[in-house]
């Protein structure tokens, strides 16, 4: 049946007549020979030689004639590799079973020495007695699969030279698609990245080979059809053979065929449940795909993401460092705004002696600035309070037209200041959400204040509410000066600002988006932002989920702290202790003019000395003093004679949720942040006063 063995002629002119032979080698034998799999047998005290068809392969120009090898010892016809097989062949007549893959070995074939590899199993044969007489080897030659992966990590290797260095994406995206394209032979290698909304791609770079179109550009991924995108998605590779066979039209066929391509590799990234990028091979004739470059094209993708992952996380700490760097500046310029104007009230002040209107326009340009100051800080604590995950939203039922009114009330100065026209399209219904009242307002007041200082003198400002389905829509539009097409998509980013000089004109610190964003998201919602472009002003939109059953707002409880203390009553004794002289000195004298008895500690060790003589009824108590900090000074205060119902303030720059709830642990009676604003001072002075 085969070129070798026609009959068990040859076996039995080498090993004898048949009728001599153990059941066991005519066994072996006849599946040796009817075995299309490369084996042999080595028989007897001198392990002669017996092969099939399959095996003359591996045999090479030594099958040309079998009778030079066939029934010879195996040790003078693989005498290169006896020192190897030797030994195994060796430990199978001693009755072992044994297993080899991809051994390597010096072969002289076809008269030239070549390296080869080689996988096998060998497995004894027993004679009529029993004893072990022969091996029964089973091989498979595997030079051809190791060749093949040592040329793949070698391309891979090549590949990750070439973009070991590379400072930009696009440069990895040249230098490992060119590498793979021509490795392959193919007409062109194409990479993409997926998009945000997850579908559409984007392919950055395409190497092709001369008279191939580019395929540079935006596409959905609709294009592949639902199944194989479907496939993409969970990071299944698709594998085209012929496009005309195997794909319908609206399956990929129509787009594959526009660029004039009949086979693809197209292999997904997939990250953390996500498609993030794309790498697809394309043929302009059919091509069988095999498996191994099908695993080598993955293999590609994969330490392309991963070079390009590298690029980009260098890149993005380039520029947060670029962007952090100008908002110290920011900042820094930002601060000084309002110190200037205040150092120059001061002076006026020395100068005016006590002219009432010099006074009166003093202290007005000193209580905006200070409140300039005080809403910088505030941003900057909310972005770091969210940052963390330790913003907390008080939820409750209200009408929209109510935090509208709020936020319009708060950023009304600045619109006048602008000269802009303010026009309020807003339904008479009521449009109940869920919502934080302060935060949304924030949120409102903030696109406000925005809208006016970068819409030129005058312009028209538009607020605008809704229901659209399940949801509630604010928009806020502009007139002013626009952003640019590029810029749209990081406006919310931290430190993200529109053109430096504009920004420095008008203030800023490039956070507001920022919490606008965050403060949207913690609501369950979203905000977008468009324009026509520079010049052609903007709208910013705010959907949020809609309350579906209406409700009224519940009235405030009794007893609500008002902003001053009743009038007629008789003043404290207060103690104010604040390392801060100047701070502990002008509260003191705040304090007494509003008709309290004021004495003054400049550490917590003097406040507790001064409340054992002075027997306050109330202390303000800054929380970092020397000596005996505001906590210690505080539980030293309540232990003396007399001050049992003591109340306390702590005053500090510290105002997240555990700061106060440590100070509430700690016994104090409020929380102040600094600088204390006057309607939050008049609210602990009226509850003291009211409790006498």
């Amino acid at each position: 049946m085969g070129v070798v063995f026609r009959s068990f002629d040859w076996a039995s002119t080498a090993l004898g007549a048949l009728d001599t032979w153990p059941q066991s080698l005519r066994t072996a034998v006849s599946m040796m020979l009817s075995a299309r799999h490369p084996m042999y047998i080595a028989w007897g005290p001198d392990l002669l030689l017996l092969y099939n068809d399959g095996y003359r392969e591996i045999l090479g120009a030594k099958s040309a004639d079998p009778r030079q090898v066939l029934g010879r010892p195996f040790c003078e016809v693989w005498h290169e590799v006896w020192d190897v097989v030797g030994p195994m062949l060796a430990a199978t007549l001693q009755g072992d079973t044994l297993w080899f893959e991809d051994q390597e070995f010096t072969l002289t074939r076809n008269g030239f020495a070549e390296q080869v590899f080689a996988s096998f199993s060998t497995s004894p044969i027993r004679a009529e007695a029993g004893e072990i007489a022969g091996v029964l080897c089973v091989c498979s030659e595997t030079t051809g699969k190791i060749r093949s992966q040592q040329e793949r990590l070698r391309l891979l290797d090549a590949i990750g030279e070439a973009t070991r260095l590379a400072d930009e994406p696009k440069a990895i995206m040249d230098h490992s698609t060119r590498l793979l394209g021509e490795y392959l032979g193919a007409t062109r290698v194409a990479y993409a990245d997926l998009e945000e909304d997850n579908d559409r791609f984007t392919i950055r770079h395409d190497w092709r080979v001369e008279g191939a179109i580019s395929t540079v550009g935006e596409y959905s991924l609709d294009l592949f059809g639902s199944r194989a995108t479907s496939n993409l998605r969970v990071g299944r590779t698709l594998l085209i053979n012929d496009v005309d066979r195997e794909l319908a039209a609206q399956d990929g066929a129509d787009m594959f065929n526009q660029i004039g391509i009949k086979a693809i590799i197209c292999c997904p990234l997939v990250k953390q449940g996500r498609l993030v990028a794309m790498m697809a091979v394309h043929q302009q004739q059919p091509r069988n795909w095999s498996a191994d470059e099908v695993a080598l094209v993955e293999a590609v993708v994969d330490r392309c993401w991963a070079h390009i992952e590298r690029v980009r996380s260098m890149e993005a700490l380039r520029e947060a460092d670029r962007r952090k760097s100008e908002f110290l500046a920011t900042l820094a310029h930002e601060l000084r705004n309002p110190l200037a104007p205040i150092r120059t009230a001061l002076e006026l002040l020395r100068l005016s002696g006590d002219k009432p209107q010099m006074l009166e326009r003093v202290r007005g340009t000193m209580e905006r600035q200070v409140d300039q100051m005080v809403h910088l800080i505030n941003d900057l604590l909310d972005i770091a309070r969210i940052s963390s995950g330790k913003m907390d939203l008080q939820v409750k039922r209200v009408d929209l037209q109510s935090v509208i009114a709020s936020a319009v009330e708060t950023s009304l100065p600045l619109i006048e200041a602008g000269r802009h026209a303010l026009a309020l399209d807003v339904p008479p219904e009521p449009l109940w959400i869920d919502v934080d009242t302060v935060r949304l307002s924030q949120v409102l007041s903030n696109l406000l204040s925005n809208a006016s200082k970068y819409t030129t003198e005058p312009g028209r400002i538009t607020v605008s509410a809704g229901t659209r389905g399940d949801s509630v829509v604010i928009e806020v539009a502009d007139t002013g000066i626009g952003i640019a097409k590029q810029d749209l998509g990081r406006v919310f980013e931290m430190f993200s600002q529109a053109p430096h000089s504009i920004v420095i004109s008008k203030g800023g610190l490039g956070i507001g988006l920022s919490l606008v964003r965050h403060l949207v998201t913690l609501h369950g919602g979203t905000v977008t932002a468009s324009s026509a472009g520079p010049g052609q002003g903007s709208s910013f939109t705010i959907r949020l989920p809609r309350a579906l059953e209406t409700a009224t707002e519940a009235p405030a409880p009794a007893g609500m702290a008002g902003n001053a203390a009743p009038s007629g009553q008789p003043g404290l004794r207060v103690l104010v202790a604040d390392d801060n002289v100047d701070a502990a000195d002008t509260l003191a004298f705040l304090l007494r003019e509003k008709g309290h008895e004021v004495r003054v500690a400049y550490d917590g060790e003097e406040a507790v000395q001064a409340g054992a003589v002075f027997i306050p009824e109330l202390a303000f108590l800054d929380l970092g003093m020397p000596r005996m900090d505001g906590y210690g000074a505080a539980r030293a205060l309540r232990a003396l004679p007399g001050l049992g119902n003591l109340g306390l303030v702590a005053l500090t720059g510290w105002g997240a949720q555990e700061d106060r709830a440590r100070t509430h642990a700690a016994g104090f009676d409020h929380h102040l942040l600094k600088p204390a604003s006057p309607e939050g001072l008049d609210a602990v002075l009226a509850s003291v006063t009211k409790e006498k």
